[in-house]
């Protein structure tokens, strides 16, 4: 049990407001009840027990649910020798809303895949640290089991899905197809990619939701993997405006340009 009197701890406090121009830290006696102290209002006491040495992982990560935490507080704590290294702890101090780049982004590189997950898709962590997360994703896809690409493009950020959409494995681009994450956008981009869409195509075509938007009809037509009955049911559907744009694309099939020639001069009549 601590020794430290109330009166001790105000007389820290009082100390420091004494002098708040002052540039040193604040010193806590040896027996400060840290697990007291991570709950106290003032910005120097927090600094103060985030660098303390008695520092556990539990008072840690006690004092990072803060979200009033001080950014020198977040940068005492990087620096902790004893708790920077341990996975919880760099994990909430990544997605603390109020930790500075120099500490989340070089903290990210030792995170787990799935815990890069889970920090492009907060919405409190700034995009340049969730791209950064994304970006480690991206290079780690290759070393990544099918059972875990399978579960990331179903739960991670939309531009990872996109980079699934040319998985391997058609349940691997499937599940990327169904994520709440994926927009229009990426599968038109990956579909005028040209290469490594063999499964991604046919894909689309018998996907519930994505083959009814006209930008997906569009880049599907212009694909060389689409099923022909897909180009004449989509021949059908589309406005003529669109398919004569279509028909400016240099890198139609020859079988699809000539069908769609001749809808055109069909559906002219």
């Amino acid at each position: 049990m601590s020794n430290t009197k109330p009166g001790d701890l105000e007389n820290v406090r009082s100390g420091n407001e004494a002098s708040p121009s002052s540039s040193k830290p604040v010193q806590l006696p040896p027996d400060a009840p840290l697990e007291l102290l991570i709950h106290d209002f003032a910005p120097e006491i927090l600094i103060a027990v985030a660098s303390d040495p008695r520092l556990t992982e539990d008072l840690a990560l006690a004092l990072l649910q803060r979200r009033d935490l001080p950014r020198e507080a977040l940068e005492q704590l990087h620096k902790h020798k004893g708790v920077s290294g341990l996975r919880k702890v760099r994990f909430a101090m990544v997605t603390h809303p109020h930790a500075p780049r120099h500490v989340s982004v070089p903290a990210i590189r030792h995170l787990y895949a799935f815990e890069l997950i889970q920090v492009s898709l907060l919405p409190t962590v700034p995009a340049d640290v969730k791209r950064a997360a994304e970006d480690l994703v991206l290079t780690r896809l290759a070393g990544v089991s099918s059972g875990e690409r399978f579960t990331m493009a179903k739960r991670s950020s939309g531009r990872v899905a996109a980079a699934l959409l040319f998985d391997k494995e058609e349940r691997v681009l499937n599940a990327a197809l169904g994520n709440p994450q994926m927009t229009e956008a990426w599968i038109v981009k990956a579909l005028k990619t040209g290469t490594g869409t063999e499964l991604l195509a046919p894909a689309v075509c018998r996907h519930a939701k994505w083959p009814h938007r006209i930008e997906i009809k569009l880049a599907l037509l212009a694909s060389k993997h689409i099923p022909f009955a897909r180009v004449v049911q989509f021949a059908a559907e589309l406005p003529l405006r669109s398919l004569r744009d279509v028909l400016r694309q240099t890198n139609l099939a020859p079988n699809v340009r000539e069908y769609i020639k001749k809808v055109l001069e069909t559906r002219s009549k």
